[in-house]
């Protein structure tokens, strides 16, 4: 006759096997995924149709916008002096490109393949005439005004899908430039836009019964005027400034630990930063061969780790976002919620 302990023993294996089975199933699920990323938010299950959106696991890229970025143009407002002199070396400028470019996919590419978070620097020209603003990653990129255009193409043809534009850098911007760009902000999407909300009542739900599609943050004091730009305060990102993936995963840990539990989205950056002794060891390899390759598998790995919900991820942004199968990575994690109501109800 089998011992008390031997049963239980048995009964903890066979949960295990079953976790695995889960695990395995829902991975091979986010395989099957990356074929209809572009409507993913549309196709997720009617249980998630009213969580709020701060508790899905959403994908998001890092300078989502410098898969382009003009060598030929002067070097940004927001790099410094020194580098601003050294850049008229025109070797100086390939470079720079090397380490600005954080992203292979364009805008229409990145929503395709399921990305739904957009993190967006962007600046004047200093010298230019008008108020035209501009990405920017230590060069300019496109104008801001052709990125939204693109993106909201893609949401006329995908009307179930939310993206989150997080304006969280500007340079070279005074109030005159803001209203230029909050002006094309409104053009583009008109009533797409989503006007401030209690974040918890934000659901895919809310968001398709008032054919809304579009949440901006707005990092500068001139959201106040405007109903539809959301404070930067309800988009907290924050930041490990670090080139080792251990201490990255660590404070992404920690500060997922210190998240507030109500009245905000959280962004967890799943980036490693270039230090100047970094970039100077390795000028010619960039960004992508020296930090990137060779530790998205340890980043991806604490992805999968992670589960969505109140105290749990909710978006997550990465460099190049198509080396690896990162968005549906996270965007198979909602499937956790799932599991924990089937679990809530059989209890």
């Amino acid at each position: 006759m089998r011992s008390p302990g031997g049963r239980e023993g048995g009964r903890r294996r066979q949960q295990e096997q079953q976790q695995q089975q889960q695990q395995q199933q829902r991975w091979a699920a986010a395989g099957a995924m990356a074929e209809s990323k572009a409507d993913w938010m549309g196709s997720l299950p009617a249980a998630l149709l009213s969580y709020p959106l701060s508790n899905l696991a959403i994908p998001g890229s890092h300078d989502s916008f410098s898969y382009w970025v003009d060598e030929k143009s002067p070097v940004g407002p927001d790099q410094a002096t020194a580098i601003k002199r050294l850049a008229r070396i025109s070797l100086v400028k390939k470079i720079m490109k090397k380490w600005s470019v954080t992203q292979n996919l364009t805008f229409k590419e990145q929503l395709e393949g399921g990305i739904r978070y957009f993190d967006l620097r962007v600046s004047s020209r200093p010298g230019e005439m008008g108020q035209e603003i501009y990405f920017i990653h230590g060069l300019f990129g496109i104008k801001v005004s052709d990125g939204l255009k693109e993106i909201n193409s893609f949401l006329e043809q995908h009307p179930k899908e939310v993206v989150f534009l997080d304006f969280n850098h500007f340079y070279a911007m005074d109030d005159s430039h803001h209203f230029f760009l909050i002006n094309k902000i409104r053009s583009a999407f008109g009533s797409k836009l989503c006007s401030v909300e209690c974040v918890e009542h934000v659901t895919l739900q809310y968001m398709w019964e008032k054919k809304h599609q579009v949440l901006i943050f707005y990092h500068y004091p001139l959201h106040q005027e405007y109903p539809f730009l959301w404070p930067g305060n309800k988009m907290p990102a924050p930041w490990a400034n670090t080139t080792n993936v251990h201490k990255l995963l660590q404070f992404l840990e920690t500060t997922l630990e210190e998240r507030s539990r109500y009245g905000t989205f959280h962004v967890s950056q799943a980036i490693l930063t270039p230090r100047v002794k970094t970039i100077a060891r390795h000028l010619i390899r960039g960004l992508k061969n020296t930090l990137v390759h060779r530790n998205l598998p340890m980043i991806l790995n604490w992805v999968k780790a992670q589960k969505p919900g109140v105290m749990g991820v909710n978006i997550i942004t990465s460099d190049f976002v198509e080396l690896v199968d990162f968005a549906a990575t996270v965007i198979a994690l909602n499937d956790l919620l799932l599991e924990e109501d089937e679990a809530a109800t059989k209890s």
